[in-house]
């Protein structure tokens, strides 16, 4: 079970558990303008779009079991439908649009390049800081859309999918970390990387919010 790496990584991760961020729980309240999802599905698809590439970049810097987790999380990402497949019809249902990545989104997207230029260790722990928080993220995000903005069920089926998928792909990213053996100062400066680079996005969020309001 490893109980000290978990305690470990919980600790890293105690004041950037995303559902405490001001975005998401204006999310859940229901007080978000379609401005703002519309800004917000633009953005995400980044990273969705990047996700099989860092997969697929980790597998092949590990092997064994270590190895064969990952690519049963690139499995579920790219099988068909794919994820991004998935999301590109909620991203529609909110007519987001081609637009370039803001500020926030090429830092997140720089922290995952750089967790991979660290080794798997540091790579491993990077993904583990939005999967270990992945299924109730996409629970709250469905429920929110369902509920409050009238999502179609085109556009809540990547949400549906991620609050099951994603128990799995936590539990196997951190098996495979585990199986690492890794260093725990390591450990947490992957995790802390990527996982203030996603509460930044959220701030940039919540920074954009009168301007979207007014548009």
């Amino acid at each position: 079970m490893h109980p000290d790496l978990h305690r470990s990584f919980d600790d890293t991760m105690r004041d950037r558990w995303l559902l405490d961020h001001p975005f998401y729980r204006r999310w859940e309240a229901g007080e978000l303008t379609r401005a703002e999802l519309t800004s917000y599905a633009e953005q995400y698809g980044f990273f969705e779009a990047l996700l099989p590439a860092f997969l697929a970049a980790l597998s092949g810097q590990l092997d064994g079991a270590a190895r064969e987790l990952v690519e049963a999380n690139l499995a579920d990402e790219v099988t068909p439908p794919s994820h991004l497949e998935l999301f590109e019809r909620f991203a529609r249902h909110y007519g987001a649009r081609d637009v370039p990545a803001s500020p926030a989104m090429s830092r997140l997207l720089d922290a995952y390049a750089s967790v991979l230029d660290r080794g798997p260790v540091c790579a491993l722990a990077g993904l583990l800081a939005y999967e270990s928080q992945g299924a109730p993220i996409a629970d709250s995000k469905g429920s929110g859309l369902a509920t409050n903005y009238g999502a179609s069920e085109d556009a809540l089926e990547f949400w549906r999918e991620h609050g099951t998928t994603e128990v799995d792909h936590a539990a196997w990213t951190f098996d495979a970390l585990a199986a690492l053996d890794p260093d725990p100062d390591e450990v947490a400066e992957g995790a802390r990387l990527v996982g203030d680079a996603w509460w930044s996005f959220l701030d940039e969020r919540e920074l954009l919010r009168g301007e979207l309001t007014s548009a």
